[in-house]
């Protein structure tokens, strides 16, 4: 017998959530098969098996609270030769009991007539174990804005939040209780890296085999005014503030499962290219919920870009216990007054959100307008001036 176990949690991390079970009791599995995610507050972690057998028995079952090294489940270990004459003689009985092959427009007629008749009946019956439904309405009563159509079924669903889900609502609400939160704007002309890219886009994803886009410059940008600015990339600690001597830049990423927050280690030394590389990186795993905690741990700044999702302005939320973190949004041509005339230009509004208690407003807009400056005229960020 083989125990199933919730592997060593990271530090700080008492207990997990059984998220999803990949096998049922009587599955055979392979050596290092994920059986069963478990969801702990900041990632999901993936529960291989460690030898070949049949999963007997599960202990602890889905949406359940478990510990470290609590049991999972039982697997029994067993030859896989007999699994697979098991399964073939499974295959060949299931054969000996199949009717005559249908021809492709009769299984499709039936198909659709099963799915007219019986959907209807299994989504009832789904319904009635998961919502809160009202008593229907008749049929013939009118609709609110006086015609004769029914009113149907209105249908509530209670779901419980996810541990990734409550402890980024935790950390929200304590952000906005426990900082003296405030938020200054500017906005940035894009022109001149919008032109940059566009001249060397091509030689840069031939020579880096990654396209050249935004984020490294608000990335570079960013660390030559934490440079300047030392106390927006420190933090809060009792009465003392902590400085930073790097600049571990968190990136904001959504995923299915929620925000993360994946930090690019001394950010300060990297090149735009392995910048670029590795957000990618980021954002293929945190889809695939492969990110490590450690990767998600620490950082002196955030960057969110809200624009990728169209928003033109936003107040972003302080990711504790950091005190300063900057939203970029969506890039829009309106008009600006330049040297006198109206000219359209790519636009982007900045917000940048910091702790009042340690930033000072005057060095808040100074950060950001360095940043404004760096992108309007990227030859500073070469000069670093």
């Amino acid at each position: 017998m083989i125990e199933v176990k919730v592997p060593v949690l990271p530090e700080s991390i008492n207990e997990a959530t059984v998220a999803v079970w990949h096998k049922k009791p009587g599955d055979f599995v392979e050596l290092d098969d994920v059986i069963v995610e478990i969801e702990t507050e900041k990632v999901v972690l993936e529960v291989p098996a460690e030898d070949s057998g049949v999963l007997t028995e599960i202990k602890a079952k889905e949406g359940e609270t478990v510990g470290e090294q609590q049991v999972l489940g039982i697997i029994e270990r067993k030859p896989q030769d007999d699994s697979k004459e098991a399964s073939t003689a499974k295959s060949d009985s299931t054969k000996k009991e199949e009717p005559t092959q249908e021809t492709p427009e009769e299984i499709e007629q039936e198909a659709s007539e099963e799915v007219t008749q019986e959907a209807p009946e299994e989504k009832e019956q789904e319904a009635s174990e998961k919502v809160i439904q009202e008593p229907q309405q008749n049929s013939s009563e009118l609709s609110d804005n006086g015609d004769a159509s029914p009113k149907g079924n209105r249908l509530e669903e209670k779901v419980p939040m996810s541990r990734i889900r409550k402890t980024i609502a935790k950390r929200l609400h304590s952000a906005t209780q426990n900082t003296a939160m405030l938020t200054t704007f500017n906005e940035v002309d894009m022109s001149a890296i919008l032109s940059m890219r566009s001249t060397y886009k091509e030689a840069f994803e031939k020579k880096y085999s990654v396209k050249l886009g935004l984020m490294s410059f608000f990335v570079k940008a960013a660390v030559e005014s934490l440079k300047k600015f030392p106390t927006v990339n420190a933090y809060l600690d009792g009465d003392d503030i902590v400085y930073h001597a790097y600049c571990d830049v968190s990136i904001a990423i959504s995923s299915e499962r929620g925000l993360v927050v994946p930090v690019l280690r001394d950010a300060h030394k990297m090149a735009m290219h392995d910048i670029e590389k590795s957000i990618i990186d980021f954002s293929v795993r945190a889809q695939d919920g492969t990110l490590g905690i450690d990767e998600m741990s620490g950082g002196t700044f955030t960057i969110s870009n809200g624009g990728v999702f169209g928003s033109l302005l936003s107040t972003p939320i302080l990711n504790s216990p950091q005190s300063a973190i900057l939203g970029m949004h969506k890039t829009q041509e309106r008009p600006v007054v330049v040297d006198g005339e109206i000219v359209i230009r790519p636009m982007m509004y900045l917000a940048l959100s910091y702790d009042h208690q340690i930033i000072d407003g005057k060095e808040a807009v100074q950060f950001l307008i360095s940043i404004k400056e760096a992108l309007e005229d990227p030859t500073r960020l070469l000069l670093k001036v």
